[in-house]
């Protein structure tokens, strides 16, 4: 398929649809959480208005936006790929971002027509005040990855009066595979909050890390009937990026990524109360790599927009910038416009395999 022939700013549209559709579909049966959804269908129509608008002047926004608040944790996650790339420490981290900043790029954001902001870290549950300035900010669904330990009752409040903040638990599968890779005991912690968030009637999901260690388990009917009795209404299946030559072996490669897209469609028809979402999902079919502006984009804990979290590379700062520059960035329109982003690779991800060409790309003058 040609770039001619693919319509990207259709392929997304649809794909956000087809989102939004399946979480309306997924609350139907708790008033509150279907009123809200309710209210962000609108709300997507007219964040899909605004890109369509800027799209037909020349201009292309993607409708997502990674926001990794913070580089503080407080796990030390097996093949952590923050860490890996030092944007992830137990220090209390200085020079990032403040609240009022992330505001800002969270209704610039808006404005542009961005739909979904994935708040990431570090562990994004260590910055109260940037989820309280994203509670304000309606229009916009706001995921919060989070590793499930800092759940309390201030938390379980905000989550309760701020509908727009899902809190995603990351989990690897079964106790052992959970704990192997995050911590003896953070397994049962997650179950806890899981309990906590249906107690309290409030919308959830999990994040799982796929690798070809887990791939069967975590698309079994044994672990999602768990999920699902816990009330998770959303899963996201993340293809595991290796950040060490020891790991690669855990890469899904071809094979593993067409079988869990055979999958997903199965999954879907089975757990039809259930929203499920794969990271990147099928490149073949969305013209490439959706990284660098293309699907989405990047900006770290310090304000540099970068193409994804996996490839930490940054020509600007939105500190000194507007979130549509930095769209506009000397780098990520060298990706756009070079073939690095339509490459072949072997697993996990392309720009993470290809970082030889992404560092030629923001040396080159």
């Amino acid at each position: 398929m040609t770039e001619q022939e693919f319509d990207l700013a259709e392929y997304l549209t649809n794909g956000v649809e087809n989102i939004v559709k399946g979480a309306v579909r997924a609350t139907l049966k708790d008033p509150r959480e279907s009123a809200f959804m309710a209210r962000y269908a609108l709300a997507s129509r007219e964040s899909s208005r605004r890109r369509a608008a800027l799209e037909a002047q020349g201009e292309h926004i993607p409708p997502f936006l990674i926001a990794s608040i913070t580089s503080s944790c407080n796990l030390h996650c097996a093949g952590c790929y923050a860490r890996e790339n030092h944007s992830c420490s137990d220090e209390t981290a200085y020079a990032q971002l403040t609240a009022e900043e992330w505001e800002a790029i969270f209704r610039e954001a808006k404005e542009l027509g961005v739909g979904f902001i994935l708040l990431a870290g570090g562990e994004p549950m260590m910055r109260w005040d940037i989820l309280q300035k994203a509670a304000e900010i309606p229009e916009i669904l706001f995921p919060v990855f989070t590793n499930g330990t800092l759940m309390t009752d201030r938390y379980l409040q905000l989550f309760d009066r701020a509908r727009n903040l899902i809190p995603i638990f990351s989990i690897e599968g079964d106790e052992r595979k959970t704990d192997e890779r995050r911590g003896a005991g953070v397994y049962q912690g997650l179950l806890r909050g899981m309990d906590r968030m249906k107690e309290n009637h409030l919308m959830f999901g999990a994040s799982v890390t796929v690798t070809t260690s887990n791939l069967n388990e975590v698309v079994s009917d044994g672990f999602l009937s768990m999920l699902r009795e816990r009330g998770c209404k959303v899963v996201i299946y993340v293809e595991f990026v290796p950040v060490t030559e020891d790991s690669a072996e855990l890469a899904p490669q071809d094979g593993e990524r067409a079988f869990l897209g055979r999958t997903l469609t199965e999954l879907r028809e089975r757990y039809p109360e259930m929203l499920f979402i794969s990271f990147p999902g099928d490149e073949k079919s969305s013209g490439g790599c959706l990284a660098a502006g293309r699907g989405f984009f990047h900006i770290n804990s310090h304000g540099g927009a970068e193409p994804c979290p996996f490839s930490p590379y940054s020509d600007i700062n939105v500190r000194d910038t507007s979130v549509r520059e930095a769209l506009h960035s000397r780098l990520f329109t060298a990706l756009q416009d070079g073939d690095v982003l339509m490459e072949d690779h072997a697993g996990g991800c392309v720009l993470f395999e290809r970082k030889a060409q992404v560092e030629a790309l923001l040396s080159a003058e």
